[in-house]
């Protein structure tokens, strides 16, 4: 598995983040996050073996990754980019079967067993309906599922994914990341995702790797890395902050005055949405606040006067 000793990753003599030590456990689902520039892409691929650290050594197995030859190096790293993969008229089993590259020698040739391989890795993402299709016609949300399989066919120790999930919808994103997971904790194989959807990510992962900038590193589980800080310093903007109370970005800006929620369940939690989406600061008890919304039965109160949406009671505050 993968160990890391006081790696520096980077471009020549810049360097852009440094790790002490860090190991990679058999069976994590560890998302790698920060912004652009800070260096995700640039670790994946150093952890690959296609480029060379600045400094320290990535070991695989106890041997640096780099002194593996490629053919056994596969048969333990699968990696998955972001680039939409050139296949011209293949069917879907046949890019599956390509994973088994590794291991059938200068023929190609495929036994039994690896076409049986290839099936089964289809099968743990789900995409048996996908087989014969062409892989030029499926979505993007598709495309990614079964460049996943194709990796699970070299039946790696290790899984990198360079933002795979980048240009889906939000469906998509979360039925891949929730597929990833699953495959991470069924089969053992370790998978590192680099992804830009943290929220996603917070809630999906067994442990973050946050790229925080200024060549820094943290490790730990989503909740503590969250607790640290360390996120809204990583993101927070001028106007967006993350929020350790409700775990998502927020705007940010100088509230219009302090509200009072008087409803429960989920129409209690997005007409607090809609009111800090307008500018207003939520109180956590009526003599705190400047005023008070109550839920009705068929809509909401608001100074004496009744909304039967949060729309309408939106725009009469707009007016407040």
């Amino acid at each position: 598995m993968f160990a890391i000793d006081n790696l520096q990753i980077g471009y020549g003599r810049r360097v852009l983040s440094t790790l002490s030590q860090v190991t990679v456990e058999r069976g994590e689902f560890i998302c790698l996050l920060g912004r652009n520039g800070q260096g995700k892409s640039t670790l994946l691929r150093t952890f690959a073996g296609f480029i060379r650290p600045v400094a320290g050594e990535v070991r695989l197995d106890g041997r640096p990754v780099r002194e593996w030859p490629a053919a056994e190096r596969a048969r333990k790293v699968a990696v998955v980019l972001t680039d939409r993969p050139q296949v011209g008229a293949l069917r879907v089993w046949e890019l599956v079967e390509m994973g088994r590259q590794p291991y059938t020698g200068w023929t190609g040739a495929l036994s039994a067993e690896d076409r049986a391989i290839a099936a089964e890795a289809l099968a743990q993402v789900e995409g048996e309906h996908l087989r014969d299709r062409f892989v030029d016609s499926l979505s993007d949300g598709e495309r990614q599922r079964v460049m996943i399989a194709r990796a699970l066919a070299q039946q790696p120790q290790v899984m990198l994914l360079d933002e795979i999930t980048a240009f889906l919808d939000l469906p998509s994103r979360v039925t891949i990341t929730s597929t990833l997971r699953k495959v991470a904790h069924e089969t053992g194989v370790s998978i590192i995702l680099s992804s830009h959807d943290l929220e996603l990510s917070l809630n999906a992962a067994d442990r973050i790797w946050l790229l925080p900038g200024e060549g820094r590193f943290i490790d730990g589980a989503p909740e503590d890395v969250a607790l640290s800080g360390a996120i809204g310093e990583a993101f927070d903007q001028s106007n967006l902050v993350f929020s350790l109370s409700s775990g998502r970005f927020e705007t940010r800006a100088s509230p219009r005055g302090v509200a009072f929620v008087d409803a429960a369940g989920p129409a209690g939690l997005w007409l607090g949405r809609a009111l800090e989406r307008l500018g207003y600061r939520l109180a956590e008890s009526a003599p705190q606040a400047d005023f008070v919304i109550k839920r009705l039965h068929e809509g909401y109160q608001w100074n004496g006067l009744f909304h039967p949406t949060i729309g309408s009671l939106a725009r009469a505050l707009t007016q407040r």
